[in-house]
């Protein structure tokens, strides 16, 4: 399907991560308005109404630290067992005449993460309330909301570093949502304010990182629809 200013729980749809002055192959999938407020704010519908989706990353995702860079190929967001996190509004809610439509989402996942560091093992740990959100355009745009803290890469090896993402303020990641069967979350080059400590092989004086990832977006409520913006 894994960002600054204070999140509510709930904000216009899909604001789902990815990314990350390590280079770490990462998807974040979490929410904001900011970037989808930026622009002139037209209608926004997001269908279909109540339904959950997941967010499963196709490819790869990296975060880029300095010279260290850090890939993931499995990467994911599942609505939650409270049905609370990644899960279209019910109507009329689903609908937002001049802004963008969003939700709470799921802290998403990362697995099978390596580092361009030889000698050097890679872990990414996720927590805290996401949200992401969609406005309807061209492109249409996707926010994904990233709490303080909530996105860590952790180093291990010859280099042991502690990479956190929204080191001290909530930030937002955005990216280009594509309606299709999957529609598609993509997240290109998307800058991430950052803190690393460590010692030797840390990239300690990076202060933002890059992320790349792309998810599909599915419906999970019924497989045989799809989750789609229009405006």
């Amino acid at each position: 399907m894994t960002s600054p200013r204070t999140h509510a729980g709930t904000r216009a749809l899909l604001a789902t991560g990815a990314g990350l002055a390590l280079t770490a192959a990462l998807t974040l999938t979490g929410g904001g308005t900011a970037g989808a407020d930026a622009r002139a704010a037209g209608p926004t519908t997001v269908t279909p109404a109540g339904h959950h989706f997941t967010a499963k990353l196709t490819g790869k995702a990296t975060f880029k630290a300095g010279p260290v860079t850090v890939t993931c190929t499995v990467s994911g967001s599942e609505p939650s067992a409270d049905d609370a996190n990644n899960k279209v509004p019910e109507a009329p809610g689903n609908h937002n005449d001049a802004g963008p439509v969003g939700s709470a989402l799921t802290a998403p996942t990362y697995s099978s993460c390596t580092s361009s560091q030889a000698g050097v093992k890679a872990a990414i740990t996720t927590s805290g309330a996401w949200t992401v959100s969609l406005q309807h355009g061209t492109p249409i745009t996707a926010t994904l909301g990233l709490p303080v803290g909530g996105f860590v890469v952790q180093t291990s090896g010859l280099a042991s570093c502690t990479v956190t993402a929204a080191p001290t303020a909530a930030a937002d990641i955005v990216a280009t949502f594509t309606n299709g069967s999957p529609s598609t979350l993509t997240v290109a080059n998307a800058a991430v304010p950052i803190k690393v400590v460590g010692g030797f092989g840390c990239p300690t004086n990076a202060t933002s990182s890059v992320f790349n990832a792309t998810y599909e977006v599915t419906d999970a409520t019924d497989p045989s629809s799809a989750i789609t913006v229009t405006g």
